[in-house]
């Protein structure tokens, strides 16, 4: 279930176009879009039509495909149309319907309590953080010699622990120490080779720095040590995928975890077609299943973090899309991180290479941050502390 940005009457009609809707439909339902829209993806038409009915007696609506109450087709998308107030009591309707409406019922429930909520806490062995008051900035050392902005320059560890100490001081919440490179087209390096850069540098700078240190990778057993040198939080772009034994280091030490969407490897996720049956639908049910898979392994759902992925299997108008409408992750109920940090669609849009790419990456964290980012992770971090205080200033005024 998803939760639709809708800001224009434009948006709303080429919704509704996208589904089918008759076009009288159309024509009655965009006025009543500027309400709340939930949207339910390929459903049979038999749970689409009482789902209509059930909306219209508490006086909202539904937007179907034209041949759904037929049933000339097969199976429809479903936009649900109307206030906080009808929607509950929508739920309460179906809460005692069969055909699978008792499940929409709950996830409608579930939906607006998590489009409700403004504030998480994390907690780590260290300390507990709060998220939602302000954006936290989380500072990027590589110690990699081939990552696509910085790889070579912090290669040496004394660098690397200057450097982590240096985006404390600029204003850093958060310092995400990465050992193996994941732009497009890299390949792995050994799990020996990940600890032998990472290890040394996260446990200088976890006994040096007042912020905590996130480990960036794949691997468990790097993730298991580097929990041990100090770091408190895993950043895992697999989102636990890559290696099965990722999920028990987590649990077992019950830190926070970010969970990234990616189709593919980064080796092979820009080749092929990019393309998807529903961009934003898909991530969301990608990471909604990464969520439950996390949670039966034992990790706590209150230390889960999200991030879409920005520039992992995306087109660069996937990844423009996905910060405009960034807000429709909320439906998740966890807190949300994105990395635009100097990346290829910024070049697509701006030019230049990734060292020209700051007043671009400056603008899409703005907007990451307007439309409900709770973490932005960036190379830049005295100019990008900057940007997130003045958005986070103009968001509360």
């Amino acid at each position: 279930m998803r939760h639709l940005h809708i800001a224009t009457a434009e948006e709303g009609e080429k919704e509704l176009i996208r589904i089918g809707v008759d076009p009288y439909g159309i024509e009655t339902m965009v006025p009543k879009m500027e309400k709340f829209n939930l949207l339910l993806e390929d459903i049979v038409c038999k749970v689409a039509n009482i789902l209509k009915q059930e909306a219209l007696s508490v006086g909202g609506d539904v937007a179907v495909a034209r041949g759904a109450v037929d049933c000339s087709v097969e199976r429809t998308d479903a936009l649900i149309i109307g206030n906080v107030k009808q929607m509950r009591a929508l739920a309460q309707k179906l809460s005692i319907q069969p055909f699978g409406l008792r499940k929409i019922a709950e996830d409608i429930g579930t939906v607006l309590n998590n489009l409700a909520r403004h504030s998480f806490q994390l907690t780590t062995p260290r300390r507990t953080m709060e998220i939602g008051s302000k954006t936290l900035v989380m500072g990027i050392l590589n110690v990699t010699p081939d990552s696509f902005s910085d790889g070579g320059r912090f290669e040496d560890t004394e660098a690397a622990i200057e450097f982590g100490a240096a985006m404390e001081e600029a204003g850093a919440d958060i310092i995400d120490v990465g050992g193996e490179s994941t732009r497009p087209g890299s390949s792995p390096v050994s799990q020996e080779e990940e600890l032998h850069r990472v290890i040394p540098v996260i446990r200088v700078l976890a006994g040096r720095l007042a912020v905590p240190i996130s480990i960036d990778t794949r691997k468990a057993e790097v993730a298991e040590e580097a929990l041990k040198a100090g770091a408190e939080i895993v950043n895992d772009v697999s989102a636990l995928t890559f290696d099965e034994e990722m999920k028990s280091v987590v649990a077992h030490h019950g830190v926070p975890v970010v969970l990234m969407h990616m189709r593919g490897t980064p080796l092979t996720m820009q080749e092929g077609s990019l393309s998807y049956r529903s961009l934003r639908g898909d991530i969301i049910c990608f990471l909604e299943t990464r969520i439950a898979d996390g949670e039966r392994a034992g990790i706590h759902g209150e230390q889960i973090i999200i991030d879409p992925g920005l520039g992992f299997g995306k087109s660069l108008e996937d990844n423009l899309r996905i910060i405009k409408y960034l807000s429709e992750f909320k439906v998740l109920g966890r807190p949300i991180m994105v990395g635009v940090s100097r990346k290829r669609f910024i070049g697509g849009v701006t030019g230049g290479e990734p060292k020209d790419r700051l007043e671009g990456a400056a603008a899409a964290v703005t907007g990451a941050i307007m439309q409900g980012a709770h973490i932005v992770r960036v190379h830049d971090v005295r100019f990008m502390k900057r940007v997130s205080v003045m958005v986070d200033a103009l968001m509360r005024c």
